[in-house]
């Protein structure tokens, strides 16, 4: 592991500090799992946004639904 200085005003510093006991963690380790978190949500963002673009630059016809739409229906009791 690398061993990197971080600048935190001093009521982010105390929430880390809070939430680090809270989760029986050391404060690096809290940092470590945030980081972790975060890069992975940003990761899905990103793949969420391709997506979207895939399926926006080519449009579902109505026809192309038709065979699933007994699959998307309820069952009737």
């Amino acid at each position: 592991m690398e061993t990197i200085q971080v600048v935190l005003d001093k009521q982010l510093l105390a929430a880390t500090d809070r939430a680090a006991r809270r989760s029986k963690r050391n404060r690096s380790a809290l940092i470590r799992d945030a980081l972790r978190e975060h890069l992975r949500s940003l990761r899905v963002r990103e793949l969420e946004a391709r997506d979207l673009h895939g399926y926006a630059a080519r449009a579902q016809s109505s026809r192309e639904s038709e065979a699933w739409e007994a699959e998307a229906a309820w069952p009737q009791d």
